[in-house]
């Protein structure tokens, strides 16, 4: 018998994909120089040059046997150690290659700790707006999603996480830079969480996990500090990406990080490790892993991404849009008009704008637009932004 839930899950592609999909159909029917997409978070901005100058040397350098050949399950130890000391030398940490579980990006990265540390019945707190995707890994996993709206400022809102926790609460999912909307979680709002949550394991007399998502942490701008979770809650889970920062996301490389003050390290880790095995998410790429250790710490150029930013910002609330500013990632989200999500975004496509309504974000009311696109695009789309705001003052 044919799972239907997996069946149902291939039937719909996310609301996303949809999106982007419609988006190269439209290309081929009238140019994609006509076609403003601005769906998929798929980075425009070339990966450094190490990345491709450290595959080039590997390649040359390495027996095919070595460098294409399995690693350890949770990745290889050397790639392991490296990744740790840049932690603690970037974060002031003191990890170890042991604390590390190498993943296929950080949708593994996430699905590997939910299926960890989350049983059948148990919940997930997700601030809303979040990446639609939580959903899917967490009901996966048989747990339960419990959304809970962040504050008017796009902050966490401690007094609704609270009201949220009850006995069943196994974790909590925090993506900051945050998908959707660009904000990034200010180290007054995580120290308020993370003594929340150090309260409520007393009060319920067990481990809550704290889950931080953080393919975007590099990408913030005008000297914004983004908090390293671990050294404010002992049971975190860093799921990190190299996706956006070296600008690979087709090549799906990430890390799990259990903090070494996480009170039942050994199992907790162990679980990851199993999750991992169960879901076949053993040895992550070789040849990914070990390019590592001589890009950690590189990015690709985050100032195209500002310099994008800005224009939207500068145009967009000249032309008398409402939009909330964005502090990381490379996502603004953009109030509909109309309060209306998906009425927002048909009619931007017939302006020939894609973008993304906010309903499965969590948060009806805006569209993402995302900016990790060419400078060029965005001016060619300002006239047709203009236009689709003037169409409600008909």
């Amino acid at each position: 018998m044919i799972n239907e839930k997996m069946r149902a899950l291939g039937a719909r592609r996310s609301v996303i994909r949809e999106l982007f999909e419609y988006g190269k159909k439209r290309k081929a029917e009238i140019g994609e120089e006509n076609v403003y997409d601005f769906s998929l978070g798929n980075p425009s901005v070339p990966a450094p040059e190490v990345v491709n100058d450290t595959i080039v040397k590997l390649i040359s350098e390495e027996s095919s046997v070595s460098l294409h050949g399995y690693t350890s399950a949770q990745g290889d130890a050397a790639v392991r150690a490296a990744i740790a000391d840049y932690i603690n030398k970037t974060h002031g940490e003191s990890v170890n290659a042991d604390c590390l579980y190498m993943s296929v990006g950080a949708a593994a990265a996430l699905t590997c700790s939910l299926t960890a540390v989350v049983s059948a019945g148990e919940e997930v707190i997700v601030p809303t707006p979040y990446f639609p995707e939580y959903k899917v890994f967490i009901e996966r996993c048989g747990g339960v999603i419990r959304e809970v709206a962040c504050d008017k400022d796009f902050q966490l809102d401690i007094s609704a996480i609270e009201a949220a926790i009850n006995e069943k609460t196994a974790a909590i999912i925090i993506n900051s830079p945050n998908n959707p909307s660009g904000a990034v979680f200010s180290e007054k709002n995580i120290k308020a969480l993370a003594a929340l949550l150090a309260d409520s394991e007393k009060k319920y007399s067990h481990n809550i996990y704290l889950i931080s998502d953080e393919p975007y942490r590099e990408l913030v701008y005008d000297g914004v500090f983004v908090p390293y979770l671990t050294k404010y809650y002992d049971n975190t889970l860093v799921c990190y990406s190299f996706s956006k920062s070296l600008s690979v996301p087709g090549e799906r490389i990430g890390y799990v990080l259990v903090s070494p003050r996480c009170k039942d390290f050994v199992s907790t880790y162990q679980a990851i490790c199993g999750a991992g095995r169960a879901l076949g998410f053993v040895c992550a790429p070789s040849l990914l892993q070990k390019i590592l250790p001589y890009c950690l710490g590189k990015t690709a150029e985050v100032e195209i991404y500002d310099r994008n930013r800005k224009l939207l910002l500068d145009e967009l609330t000249r032309y008398g849009y409402e939009m909330v500013r964005p502090e990381g990632a490379f996502y603004l989200f953009l109030k509909s008009p109309s309060g209306d999500s998906g009425e927002f975004c048909e009619r931007a496509k017939k302006h020939e704008i894609l973008i993304v309504p906010s309903d499965d974000f969590g948060c009806p009311g805006y569209a993402r637009i995302s900016y990790c696109v060419k400078t060029e695009q965005i001016e060619r789309a300002l006239p047709a932004f203009k236009a689709l705001i003037d169409s409600y003052k008909d």
